[in-house]
């Protein structure tokens, strides 16, 4: 018997932090966060956390559509 999985494209933005920490965030699900010292830490980390969290929601559907860094005085 097979089993029936959803399978979900979800896009995962991943910054650098001031202490060299990589963090992973899925902006189309809730909370869904996670980092690491190595980009190779980080990704098993975040398809972890990605199926923690889709066992408790489902993703928002957002299409990606691009990056901007905007400067802003505070």
């Amino acid at each position: 018997m097979k089993d029936k999985q959803k399978h979900y494209d979800l896009t995962v933005l991943i910054e650098k932090d001031e202490d060299g920490f990589y963090i992973g965030t899925v902006p189309a699900l809730k909370s869904c966060y996670t980092q690491a010292k190595t980009l190779e830490e980080l990704y098993p980390r975040i398809k972890e956390v990605i199926s923690l969290c889709l066992e408790k929601q489902q993703p928002e559907l957002l299409k990606f559509v691009g990056v901007q860094q905007i400067q802003v005085a505070a």
